[in-house]
Protein backbone atom coordinates (compact mmCIF):
# COMPACT_ATOMS: atom_id res chain seq x y z
CA UNK A 1 0.00 0.00 0.00
CA UNK A 2 2.81 2.44 0.83
CA UNK A 3 4.55 1.76 -2.50
CA UNK A 4 1.29 2.46 -4.34
CA UNK A 5 0.91 5.70 -2.40
CA UNK A 6 4.45 6.80 -3.27
CA UNK A 7 3.94 5.91 -6.93
CA UNK A 8 0.65 7.84 -7.06
CA UNK A 9 2.27 10.88 -5.42
CA UNK A 10 5.24 10.74 -7.80
CA UNK A 11 2.83 10.66 -10.74
CA UNK A 12 1.56 14.05 -9.54
CA UNK A 13 5.04 15.57 -9.43
CA UNK A 14 5.61 18.75 -11.39
CA UNK A 15 9.03 19.71 -12.76
CA UNK A 16 10.58 22.81 -14.24
CA UNK A 17 13.99 23.96 -15.37
CA UNK A 18 15.21 26.96 -13.40
CA UNK A 19 16.41 29.74 -15.67
CA UNK A 20 19.14 31.04 -13.36
CA UNK A 21 21.23 27.84 -13.28
CA UNK A 22 19.42 25.37 -15.60
CA UNK A 23 18.86 22.97 -12.72
CA UNK A 24 15.68 20.96 -12.30
CA UNK A 25 13.13 21.76 -9.62
CA UNK A 26 10.40 19.29 -8.72
CA UNK A 27 7.54 19.36 -6.27
CA UNK A 28 4.44 17.40 -5.35
CA UNK A 29 1.76 20.04 -4.73
CA UNK A 30 -0.59 17.62 -2.94
CA UNK A 31 2.19 16.99 -0.37
CA UNK A 32 3.12 20.41 1.03
CA UNK A 33 6.85 20.85 1.56
CA UNK A 34 7.90 17.99 -0.70
CA UNK A 35 10.31 19.43 -3.25
CA UNK A 36 13.77 18.82 -4.69
CA UNK A 37 16.38 20.52 -6.83
CA UNK A 38 19.20 18.85 -8.80
CA UNK A 39 21.38 19.23 -11.88
CA UNK A 40 19.58 16.50 -13.86
CA UNK A 41 15.96 15.44 -14.11
CA UNK A 42 16.79 11.91 -12.99
CA UNK A 43 18.60 13.15 -9.87
CA UNK A 44 15.73 15.52 -9.15
CA UNK A 45 13.21 12.65 -9.36
CA UNK A 46 15.33 10.51 -7.05
CA UNK A 47 15.73 13.30 -4.49
CA UNK A 48 12.02 14.09 -4.71
CA UNK A 49 11.10 10.48 -3.98
CA UNK A 50 13.51 10.37 -1.02
CA UNK A 51 12.02 13.60 0.32
CA UNK A 52 8.52 12.16 -0.10
CA UNK A 53 9.48 9.03 1.86
CA UNK A 54 10.92 11.13 4.69
CA UNK A 55 7.81 13.35 4.65
CA UNK A 56 5.54 10.30 4.98
CA UNK A 57 7.61 8.87 7.86
CA UNK A 58 7.64 12.22 9.66
CA UNK A 59 3.86 12.58 9.34
CA UNK A 60 3.33 9.00 10.55
CA UNK A 61 5.68 9.58 13.50
CA UNK A 62 3.81 12.77 14.44
CA UNK A 63 0.43 11.12 13.81
CA UNK A 64 -0.42 13.77 11.21
CA UNK A 65 -2.90 13.05 8.43
CA UNK A 66 -1.70 12.18 4.95
CA UNK A 67 -3.63 13.42 1.90
CA UNK A 68 -5.61 10.90 -0.10
CA UNK A 69 -4.01 10.46 -3.53
CA UNK A 70 -5.83 8.77 -6.40
CA UNK A 71 -8.14 6.99 -3.98
CA UNK A 72 -5.26 5.74 -1.85
CA UNK A 73 -5.59 6.72 1.77
CA UNK A 74 -2.99 5.93 4.40
CA UNK A 75 -4.27 6.22 7.92
CA UNK A 76 -2.21 6.30 11.06
CA UNK A 77 -3.79 4.29 13.82
CA UNK A 78 -2.61 4.02 17.38
CA UNK A 79 -1.41 0.57 18.34
CA UNK A 80 -3.46 -1.12 20.98
CA UNK A 81 -1.39 -2.75 23.66
CA UNK A 82 -2.64 -6.08 24.95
Amino acid sequence: MIRQYIDAAMNRAEYEILADDNSYYGEIPVCPGVYANANTLEKCRKELEETLEEWILFRVHRQLPLPEIDGIKLEVKKAQLA
